[in-house]
Formats: structure tokens, C-alpha cells, sequence
């Protein structure tokens, strides 16, 4: 039997960290962690997820400095239409302090010869899901980031991934530096329907 309230919890307080003591992150946890993040679906279960833990000072200054530039070049003016200028700070500071100062990133790439490149992402992402869920279930904050993907050949040179090897997302992990309050989220009644688009499913 599984724990359906555990899990609801866990979903419903799931949130983007973007701030993190320097408190580090067992092994064991990291493996547990890791673990859940194995058991999501992929196409034809092709399985196609890396898992790079950048722990090493140097490799993560690499990184760090490469979502730094990425921001500075682009990310920024790119977004600052977009976001609430709160969370647009947020993300700066975040982006300034590396991945939010988390002392452990996790590189998710995907392995294209045991999966096609149409199908890659769609096979990662419930793995990262996964991921986000357990570090969660285990008292730490996580968040997808894409940005620094956008020079994936960096991100390879930075942690060795050989050719056919794709950076999907970099996950950092840690402890929360402050609790986060609920998720905003919509109601689900207004974000699904009945047989057609605009046609209520569930009353509000």
C-alpha cells in the first residue's frame, strides 16, 4: 500500500529553490534521490538518463560562471518582460550565487544511442520530476534549470560527456536557506475540460 497522503503532500509543496545553506548532502541521500529519479517512464523504456554529481570545486565554478555569463548575455533581458521583477531578483541573486550557493548540482543528460533525439527530452524530464519529488520527500529544496543547456558543449567540455551524450537540465540540491510558502497554482477546473477545449470538467 502506498502512502497517497505522503505523496500529495510532497506534490502540493513543491517548489523552485533558488537559495541554500552550505549544509551537504549525505551520500546515501543523494543515492536515494538519484534512485527515484530511475524508476520514471522513458520511451520504449530506453532508460537514457547520465547522472553527473558535481561536487568538485573547480568543475562548479566552471558552472557556475557559465549560467553567470549565459545570464548576463541574454538570460536576463530575455526574461525581465516576462517575470514579476520580485522573482526576476530572485533569479539574479540566485544565478550571482551559483545555482542558488547549493553545494551539490546534478548534471541530467541523456543518452541518445539508446534513445532518439525527438524522444529525449520527453524520456529526462519525468526523471528530473522524479528527482525534484524525492529531494523533497527528504527535507531538501531542488529546481530545473535549463539556462546554462543553452551551451551544451560547454556543459560537456565541463563535466566530460562524450559525444551523443546531451545536457538536458542541471539540478541543484541542498537545504533550504528559508522556507518557501504554498504553490500558487491555478484551480485545476479552470486548466481542464470535458471532451473539448472550453467545455467544464470539474465545477471550481
Amino acid at each position: 500500500m502506498t502512502d497517497a497522503a505522503g505523496f500529495f503532500t510532497v506534490a502540493r509543496a513543491q517548489r523552485a529553490h533558488r537559495e541554500y545553506t552550505a549544509d551537504a548532502v549525505p551520500d546515501d541521500d543523494l543515492r536515494r534521490i538519484l534512485e527515484a529519479a530511475t524508476w520514471a517512464p522513458s520511451a520504449e523504456n530506453s532508460q537514457p538518463w547520465e547522472f553527473i554529481v558535481v561536487r568538485d570545486p573547480d568543475r562548479r565554478a566552471e558552472l557556475d560562471e557559465l549560467g553567470r555569463r549565459l545570464w548576463r548575455h541574454g538570460g536576463h533581458d530575455a526574461s525581465a518582460g516576462r517575470l514579476d521583477p520580485s522573482l526576476l531578483t530572485e533569479v539574479d541573486q540566485a544565478i550571482e550565487a551559483g545555482f542558488g550557493g547549493a553545494p551539490v548540482v546534478v548534471v541530467v543528460a541523456g543518452d541518445t544511442s539508446r534513445c532518439r533525439r525527438a524522444a529525449l527530452a520527453s524520456s529526462i524530464f519525468p526523471a528530473v520530476q522524479n528527482l525534484l519529488l524525492a529531494a523533497g520527500a527528504l527535507g531538501y529544496g531542488a529546481a530545473l534549470t535549463t539556462l546554462t543547456t543553452y551551451a551544451a558543449d560547454d556543459v560537456r567540455r565541463i563535466v566530460a560527456l562524450p559525444e551523443g551524450i546531451d545536457p538536458v537540465a542541471v539540478v541543484p540540491i541542498g537545504v533550504p536557506a528559508h522556507a518557501l510558502g504554498r504553490s500558487r497554482r491555478a484551480p485545476v477546473a479552470t486548466r481542464a475540460h470535458l471532451d473539448r477545449y472550453g467545455q467544464e470538467l470539474l465545477a471550481p
